[in-house]
């Protein structure tokens, strides 16, 4: 419902009120029903945790190569600048050669980040 002035009123978010009662109300009776209603035998094996069918030997909190952090941080750069050819992509026709030149701008920016990146050999595992 809209008054005259196309404004929005509180009675338009009743159905997303609903929405997430529903969503709220179906998790919490997800949760509580396998409670009550999954099977109750503890035992040692099933206490014990599960590492992918891999016994775990040792500690958890052991240190390990800082490699695998900086890899996932140059997937997450690359993903999100991936992700701006998207938009590019749907209105490249609207955007015209200027909008081309922009998106060689931006891949060449990219691709000297990537040469950057191997020349000081980050993605090595030595």
């Amino acid at each position: 419902m809209e008054n005259l002035q196309g404004e929005s009123l509180p009675v338009d978010y009743i159905p997303i009120l609903i929405q997430l009662g529903v969503a709220v109300a179906f998790g919490v009776f997800a949760i509580v029903s396998t409670h009550l209603l999954g099977p109750k035998v503890r035992t040692e094996s099933k206490l014990e945790s599960f590492e992918s069918g891999v016994k775990v030997i040792g500690n958890a909190r052991q240190p390990f190569s800082i490699k695998y952090f900086l890899v996932a941080l140059l997937f997450v750069v690359f993903d999100v600048e991936v992700i701006f050819m998207y938009p590019w992509a749907v209105n490249f026709r609207e955007f015209g050669v200027e909008g081309l030149i922009e998106m060689f701008i931006f891949m060449g920016m990219l691709l000297l980040g990537f040469i950057y990146v191997i020349k000081k050999k980050a993605l090595d595992w030595d």
